[in-house]
C-alpha cells in the first residue's frame, strides 16, 4: 500500500477526503495537505513553500528533520529500537545520566508522550504523600490551575477548566481541585490543606492563549509549595527546551520544581519522546512493577533525546529564540493593526489576540488567509492565534512572515 502511494501520490483533497471517511473527526486542521519539512519551511503536496510557524505544538524546535536527528535515528534504527524494560539496553543509562546532569535531578523516568508524563507526575506525587509526607490513604489531593492543558486522557481532563475538553467524559477522577492562575493568594489557601501532594502548573500557559503569569508567581508558587510541604510539578512540555529564550521556562525567576516534566521537542518531532525529572526522596518511592510503559527509555528514544538536547546547545536555540522572539514581537506592534491586540509572549511562543469585530475574522478565519500567504499559524479558542515557529527561525524568515501577516489583512 505505501509503495503504490508512493507511486500514485494523493492529491491534496483526495487526502482529505480519506482523512474525512475513515478517521475520527477529533481535530480540525487548515486545508493544507504538507509532505516534506526542513527547518523552518514547510511544502504542501502541489509544491507550495509554508513558513511553519507552529512547529508541530513545539515538539520540532531544532528545525524539521534537523539532519543531525536524521543521521541518529537512521543509525540506530538500524541496529536496536526496542527491548522492552524486562532488559538492559546499551544507551538507557547513559542517557539518564545526561539529562539528569544536563538539568541538574538526581533521577529521570523516560516515557513516551506529554500526557504519560503528566500522569506520571501525578502518580508519583501521591505516592510521595502517602509514603514520605504521611498523607492518610486515599486523601492526597492535587492542585491545578484553571486553564490548564496538558492532554486528554480521563486524569487529564478531570483538572481542564474548558468545557470542549470535558463535556460528556465523566465521571472524573477525583482528588483533583482547581485555582486561579497567576492567583497565590488562592493557591496558599488550597495549599494549606495538609492533603494536598503536589500544584502542577504551567510556567506559561500555552493552549490557553500564550498566558504569561507576573513576575514573581513562580518563585512564588515555589515558596509555597516548600511552605506547606507540597511538591512543585512544572509542566515544561512546551514552554522547555529552549522555547522561552532560556532552556526551560522556570530558568526566567530561577526557580527548581520538584518534579519536571519534558516532552515535545525532547526528539526534536522525530517520535514521541518525554521524561519526568526529580529527586531521590520522591522517585525512590516506586517499586518494580508500579509503572511503565512497553516502549518507555527504548533505545531509539534515547539516542534521539541525547542528541536533540545536544543541539540546542551547541546551536544555541535559547539564545536564538529570545532574539528572534523580540524581533516578531517588534514587527507586529510596528504593524499597528486594529483589530489585532494583546501581543505577547517570551521567547519564540507568541499570541496575537483577534477583535472579530474590527477585524472582520475570527482567528481561525485569519489563520486560514495567513496559509493563502505562506505561514501556517494555529487558533486557540476563537479570538487567539498562536505564533511559535521552530527555534531555528532566522531574521530574514521573521520579515517574511510579518510580510506575510500584512498581506493576510489587506
Amino acid at each position: 500500500m505505501n509503495a503504490l502511494i508512493r507511486r500514485n501520490p494523493l492529491t491534496a483533497q483526495e487526502s482529505m477526503a480519506l482523512e474525512d471517511q475513515y478517521g475520527a473527526h477529533n481535530y480540525h486542521p487548515l486545508p493544507v495537505v504538507l509532505t516534506r519539512g526542513e527547518g523552518a519551511w514547510l511544502w504542501d503536496v502541489d509544491g507550495k513553500r509554508y513558513l511553519d510557524f507552529l512547529a508541530a505544538y513545539s515538539a520540532v524546535n531544532q528545525g524539521h528533520c534537523h539532519p543531525r536527528l536524521v543521521a541518529v535515528m537512521q543509525e540506530q534504527a538500524a541496529r536496536l529500537t526496542l527491548t522492552s524494560r524486562a532488559f538492559h539496553n546499551d544507551l538507557l543509562g547513559a542517557y539518564e545520566a545526561f539529562i539528569c546532569n544536563y538539568f541538574g535531578y538526581d533521577r529521570v523516568l523516560p516515557m513516551n508522550t506529554g500526557v504519560e508524563a503528566g500522569e506520571t507526575a501525578i502518580k508519583l506525587a501521591r505516592k510521595w504523600a502517602y509514603e514520605v509526607k504521611g498523607v492518610a490513604p486515599n486523601k492526597a489531593r492535587v492542585v491545578f490551575a484553571e486553564g490548564n492543558f496538558w492532554g486528554r486522557t480521563l486524569a487529564a481532563v478531570s483538572s481542564s477548566t474548558d468545557p470542549d475538553s470535558y463535556t460528556n467524559f465523566g465521571p472524573y477522577v477525583p482528588g483533583f481541585d482547581v485555582v486561579p492562575y497567576n492567583d497565590l493568594e488562592m493557591l496558599e489557601a488550597a495549599l494549606s490543606d495538609g492533603d494536598v501532594a503536589a500544584f502542577m502548573v504551567e510556567p506559561i500557559q500555552g493552549e490557553a492563549g500564550v498566558i504569561i503569569p507576573d513576575e514573581g508567581y513562580l518563585a512564588g508558587v515555589r515558596a509555597l509549595c516548600s511552605k506547606y510541604g507540597a511538591l512543585f510539578i512544572a509542566d515544561e512540555i512546551q514552554t522547555g527546551l529552549g522555547r522561552t529564550g532560556t532552556l526551560l521556562a522556570c530558568d526566567h525567576e530561577g526557580v527548581k520544581p520538584d518534579i519536571l516534566l519534558l516532552g515535545k521537542a525532547l526528539s526534536g518531532g522525530m517520535m514521541p519522546v518525554s521524561a519526568v525529572l526529580s529527586s531521590h526522596e520522591v522517585m525512590n518511592t516506586l517499586k518494580p512493577g508500579q509503572h511503565g510503559s512497553t516502549f518507555g527509555g527504548n533505545p531509539l528514544a534515547c539516542a534521539l533525546a541525547v542528541e536533540a538536547l545536544q543541539i540546542i546547545k551547541d546551536e544555541q536555540l535559547s539564545e536564538n529564540a529570545r532574539a528572534m522572539g523580540e524581533w516578531l514581537r517588534s514587527g507586529l506592534q510596528s504593524l499597528n493593526i486594529p483589530g489585532l491586540s494583546g501581543i505577547r509572549g517570551r521567547g519564540l511562543m507568541s499570541a496575537v489576540d483577534v477583535d472579530s469585530g474590527l477585524l472582520g475574522m475570527n482567528a481561525r478565519s485569519w489563520c486560514e488567509r495567513l496559509m493563502q500567504e505562506g505561514l501556517l499559524c494555529k487558533q486557540t479558542h476563537e479570538h487567539t492565534v498562536r505564533m511559535s515557529p521552530p527555534l531555528v527561525l532566522n531574521r530574514e524568515q521573521v520579515d517574511l512572515a510579518l510580510e506575510a501577516i500584512k498581506a493576510s489583512l489587506n
